[in-house]
């Protein structure tokens, strides 16, 4: 019973590394089709967000059935409540970059992001995907210390953020308030997504230790 119930555990982990994987997919489709100003890939990133909501509903729906059926205790318990707070931040990240990619498609022809902050968002789209893909290997391997790793790499992301917005508030600022916003907002879903990151990695080690992890 209890090799079933931790093999169990351990299908819910691969199914949160998949959504995961699906997560940072997900931002670098969305930063390539808003810098190339490419519609199709907008729309494929549009469509994956559905995959990553059914996903997060079978985690949940699995979650569900082993607290009900096995009754579990102690760091098994802290496991299993935190895979559905894990899935719904993931989801999360999701949603994001798919708000990332609605913008290359509404702004489609014309480029959101100007030509002066194209390296900044794509170095932004760049980490923000990698801190996804390190929080899918701190899911199926060792998560201690992968809080204070992900916060570190969090910091890069904002002053990336706060390049963004210096820029946009500029005085000499050309491209007007309605780009200026647009940019303003993008660059936050990139930062949010990061913040889930984060949350994701600090939830992962509290289940693994049974102590809240500091930076």
């Amino acid at each position: 019973m209890r090799e079933n119930f931790h093999g169990d555990l351990a299908r819910l982990g691969e199914q949160l590394g998949g959504m995961c994987r699906l997560a940072a997919e997900s931002m670098r489709q969305a930063n390539r089709a808003l810098l190339t100003a490419d519609l199709p890939l907008a729309e494929q990133v549009l469509t994956a967000d559905d995959e990553l909501d059914r996903a997060r509903e079978a985690c949940e729906e699995q979650a569900q059935s082993l607290l009900a059926l096995q009754a579990p205790v102690a760091g098994d318990l802290r496991t299993i409540l935190a895979a559905v707070y894990c899935a719904e931040k993931i989801e999360r990240m999701g949603d994001l970059a798919a708000h990332v990619a609605d913008t290359a498609r509404f702004t489609h022809p014309d480029h959101a992001v100007p030509a002066e902050l194209e390296g900044v968002f794509t170095e932004m789209g760049e980490i923000a995907a990698g801190m996804a893909d390190r929080v899918g290997e701190l899911i199926l391997g060792d998560a201690q210390g992968g809080y204070a790793e992900l916060d570190e790499t969090d910091h890069a992301v904002d002053a990336l953020h706060s390049r963004v917005l210096a820029a946009i508030t500029n005085e000499n600022w050309t491209h007007g308030v309605q780009a200026a916003s647009s940019l303003a907002l993008i660059a936050r879903f990139h930062e949010r997504f990061a913040d889930q990151t984060v949350s994701v990695a600090k939830r992962l080690e509290f289940a693994e230790t049974g102590e809240a992890p500091t930076a």
